[in-house]
């Protein structure tokens, strides 16, 4: 019997229970079988690709049908053949050093994994925590975001048609299913989302000390060195801000120019967006935001920074009249120099809204970084290897990409994750199957003398004293 939407505490942990239940009655899974798992979610991705792209133009209001099947099903598909490709590896036991003995460490599964995935990417993130969990052979429970029910139905039927309730589970509802779902023991929590939703999700899972690894974005700065290619840096920064309308959690959060080329940057801007979309409102490559909440909280950015004086600059090609429209897009705005006093230098603006901030000096630039919350991503535009060095020395960011923006979590041997505010723990490749692992240490001691029994011989006293030395 499938698991009813918005449903009970009580369900809930019958799937939990069930699904521990089955990981603790059965052997655990080898390597074949977590691939022939991984193997029918490669199928859905497949089989369903349409269904998911119509979906979440659906949920969007507006998405372009491209960039879905890029991110949505392309991306996930290439992270579960990668890990099916390695998971054998990975599974193997790691060799430790000893001078006593046999060491090694032995990565088995933890049991139930639960995966809270966010409405920006609903299959891409779903799928990506399952291929990390499926690879190290755990159980998965999923709860998808309420503010893409078209996808999240549709991923609950996905997985209904191939995985049984015990191997993997969609858990659909509002936030009071997303509470119950986060209070649940699983064996780990993988969420990823807002800061501010990060610390509930924290707090609930410390009630039963689930480890949890926390996804959570934040204000990802870029840095335009004097020495970039210049119109090379400006058309890779405003293509990856649009990617989804900014509403990615690696999106540029602001970008800092020096002072004498801020012109500059707003004519290559305005001359780079106009390339890629002509016109806005009808373009089907031009994403609408996600929802009536999201676009009243952008345009209120607009409206105080408006009020505070802030110069605004409009990428609107076409001069095209945002008013009125039956979705919920915004044109594309450079907010030049705006106040930290401001929300849109406060919050992580998750829409296509980008502050320029212009500076005299590097070191102004990382003064400026590191006086705020660390942030998931940082992007640095430049050819001067020791201003590179001085930068990646002197930051701290879950990640970085040189010379382009975002790219850096498409590489699946790289651990992906936050740091501080931004989040923490890592997933992606060997290092999520690593952290949907228990890394259990196995030691066989060889024979010889055990130095911790009494009664302490003479033998024993001079080994010890051979032993305390410089």
């Amino acid at each position: 019997m499938s698991i009813p939407e918005n449903p009970s505490v009580a369900v809930i942990r019958a799937t939990l229970d069930c699904q521990r239940a089955a990981h603790l009655a059965n052997s655990t899974w080898s390597a074949e079988q977590r691939i022939e798992l991984i193997d029918r979610a490669i199928g859905l991705l497949v089989d369903f690709q349409d269904e998911i792209v119509e979906a979440a133009a659906a949920d969007f209001g507006h998405r372009s049908h491209d960039f879905s099947r890029v991110t949505e099903v392309l991306s996930p598909l290439m992270t579960l053949k990668q890990t099916k490709a390695q998971l054998a590896g990975w599974m193997q036991p790691e060799p430790r050093h000893s001078e006593r003995g046999e060491a090694w460490v032995q990565y088995q599964p933890l049991g139930v994994v639960g995966i809270v995935s966010p409405w920006n990417f609903p299959v891409n993130l779903a799928f990506g925590g399952l291929a990390g969990a499926l690879a190290a052979g755990n159980r998965v429970m999923i709860k998808p975001s309420e503010f893409t029910p078209k996808t999240s139905q549709l991923m609950a039927r996905m997985v209904r048609s191939v995985y049984a309730e015990d191997e993997v589970a969609v858990i659909l509802g509002g936030p009071e299913v997303g509470q119950a779902f986060c209070a649940q023991p699983f064996d780990h929590l993988l969420f990823t989302g807002a800061t501010s939703v990060g610390k509930h999700v924290m707090r609930a899972a410390a009630e039963n000390l689930v480890p949890v690894t926390l996804e959570l974005g934040g204000k990802s700065p870029t840095i335009l060195s004097r020495s970039a290619d210049f119109k090379a840096a400006v058309s890779k920064i405003i293509t990856g801000k649009m990617h989804n309308a900014g509403q990615i959690c690696l999106s540029p959060d602001y970008v800092f120019v020096p002072e004498e080329s801020l012109a500059d940057f707003v004519a290559a801007a305005k001359a780079v967006l106009a390339g890629y979309f002509p016109t806005l409102l009808a373009n089907p490559d031009y994403t609408s935001v996600i929802n009536a909440r999201h676009f009243q909280r952008l345009n209120a950015y607009l409206d105080e920074a408006r009020e505070a004086g802030v110069e605004l600059v409009e990428l609107n090609p076409a001069n095209e009249d945002f008013s009125g429209q039956a979705h919920h897009k915004i044109a594309p705005t450079l907010l030049i120099n705006p106040g930290d006093e401001l929300a849109v230098m406060q919050d992580e603006i998750f829409g296509p809204l980008l502050p320029v901030k212009s500076y005299a000096s590097i070191e102004e630039v990382v003064r400026y970084i590191n006086a705020h919350p660390r942030p998931l991503g940082l992007y640095y535009f430049g050819t001067d290897p020791v201003e590179e060095a001085f930068v990646l020395n002197r930051t701290v960011s879950g990640g970085v990409t040189l010379n382009d923006v975002i790219r850096h979590v498409g590489v699946e041997s790289l651990p992906f994750g936050g740091v501080g505010p931004s989040g923490m723990g890592a997933y992606h490749g060997q290092d999520g199957f690593r952290t949907f692992s228990h890394a259990r240490a196995v030691f066989r001691p060889a024979d010889g003398p055990d130095l911790m029994r009494p009664p302490f011989v003479e033998q024993v006293k001079q080994i010890v004293a051979s032993l305390i030395q410089r």
